[in-house]
């Protein structure tokens, strides 16, 4: 089994991604952490890669690949679900030479939504705790249940800068799709609630996969 998922910031990619590790027992790989796992191997591979993290450019697709390349044999090139990768056609004809992708997962959820998710986030200033009003509010507004310490509002979650999020993304994931469609099998996962239930949400992904018998 070796999957690809595709959504927005906001769209729950990364906790979609480890509920389904969890279900079919494939592995949950994001590309951040990656980064992370090769910088600490401290290999001239990381320390290429840091080289540009400390810095904070973007790191170039042939080094990515590279990472990629690393981390995907360390599963035996099977088993796995990707987030955040490919990011580029270059990247994803990289991938296409290197490995057979079986489906792609794309979270389809409204740009309304996904500001309401985001824009109803707050953190603590002291203890970095995560609240959200929809799905886990703090018992006291303001203030954190852990340490009493304030809540925030970051920068980066206020509707307008989330929206021009969500524009970055689907002009550079869209080329990236319209690569896979018709290569592989596009598991489409719509949410049209804010709160929707991430346990129901998952079921439909993995009722699809068995559908299209991709997975058992």
């Amino acid at each position: 089994m070796r999957f690809l998922i595709f959504g927005p910031p906001g769209s729950g990619k990364g906790t979609y991604s480890s509920r389904i590790e969890d279900r079919i027992n494939v592995e949950h790989i994001a590309t951040g952490d990656m980064f992370r796992e090769a910088v600490k191997k401290d290999t001239e591979l990381g320390n290429k890669v840091k080289g540009y993290l400390d810095k904070g450019e973007l790191v170039p697709d042939d080094l990515v690949n590279e990472v990629v390349r690393e981390r995907l044999k360390e599963t035996g090139m099977d088993n796995f679900i990707l987030d955040g990768y490919p990011r580029t056609v270059e990247q994803a004809e990289f991938l296409d030479d290197i490995v057979n992708i079986d489906a792609l997962i794309l979270l389809d959820v409204t740009d309304e939504i996904i500001i309401e998710r985001l824009s109803s986030r707050r953190i603590c200033r002291e203890c970095g705790e995560v609240f959200n009003k929809l799905f886990n509010p703090p018992e006291e507004e303001g203030v954190c249940d852990e340490c009493d310490g304030e809540l925030y509002q970051r920068e980066d979650d206020k509707p307008k800068v989330i929206k021009d999020r969500i524009d970055t993304y689907e002009n550079r994931s869209e080329p990236v799709i319209h690569y896979f469609e018709g290569k592989v099998p596009v598991v489409v996962n719509k949410c049209r609630k804010a709160d929707a239930s991430i346990e129901k949400m998952v079921e439909s992904i993995i009722e699809q996969l068995k559908k299209r018998e991709l997975v058992s």
